[in-house]
């Protein structure tokens, strides 16, 4: 049992998703009320995308020996408050990927993100990664010897952290990894009024093999705002 997971995009007509070029072709904030209507509280995001807009410059500095971490996971976070005022369940989570622990955080991530932070990890990373994580509050979990074993991370968001829908809001590589796991149930895909063009600049998806075939799609809706393009469609993982 894993999320629903939806990957949710801005890009250039070109399908290119730079993050500073896409922000000047949506000044009106369209992805994110699309977003939010799409119903997933809880959010992915690839290292480099985290490590350009969250974390704190810089890489962790181990102080003792490396030590895998093996297969563990942490959750810091039991309850939130919700909008109303009572005690519930946290409402979701900002869920990155960082294979081999390196990125540096701030003291309150659930104030950055304005949720609990949560972190996928391969069993690679070091002990003393983690005990850093912890000591920030941050949730993890480690799994996969030889990168981060990506089905079995979505098996645990659903049945340890709660997570029964998931946007997948970047980067390329992640989310032509997901895809090629046949994790990804939906595609949303915005295009913004302008044209990348620049070479080496990442795609919507990114990173398969070359000896993969595409993947099918079935048409579920298409609606145009303010000269941005909004296209939903339905993955065919059988």
């Amino acid at each position: 049992m894993r999320p629903y997971i939806i990957c949710h995009m801005m890009a250039s007509l070109d399908g290119r998703i730079d993050c500073a070029m896409t922000e000047q072709i949506d000044d009106t904030n369209h992805y994110y009320d699309a977003l939010a209507q799409l119903g997933c509280p809880s959010t992915l995001e690839g290292k480099t995308t985290l490590a350009m807009h969250y974390a704190q410059d810089g890489v962790f500095q181990p102080q003792r020996p490396h030590e895998d971490a093996g297969q563990q996971l942490y959750k810091a976070v039991e309850s939130l408050q919700v909008d109303d005022g009572t005690s519930g369940m946290a409402k979701g989570y900002a869920i990155g990927v960082d294979t081999r622990g390196t990125l540096l955080w701030d003291d309150n991530t659930t104030e950055l993100f304005g949720r609990p932070l949560l972190m996928m990890l391969s069993e690679q990373a070091s002990q003393e990664y983690l005990d850093y994580l912890k000591s920030k509050h941050i949730s993890y979990i480690t799994t996969g010897r030889n990168g981060i074993d990506l089905p079995s991370a979505m098996e645990t968001l659903r049945t340890v952290f709660g997570v029964e829908r998931l946007a997948v809001v970047g980067g390329g590589n992640i989310n032509g990894s997901m895809l090629d796991l046949g994790l990804i149930d939906e595609v949303s895909m915005m295009y913004g009024y302008g044209i990348d063009g620049r070479g080496g600049m990442a795609a919507a998806f990114d990173g398969r093999p070359m000896d993969r075939k595409p993947v099918r799609l079935t048409f579920k809706s298409v609606e145009e705002q303010d000269g941005i393009v909004w296209m939903r469609y339905q993955v065919n993982n059988k």
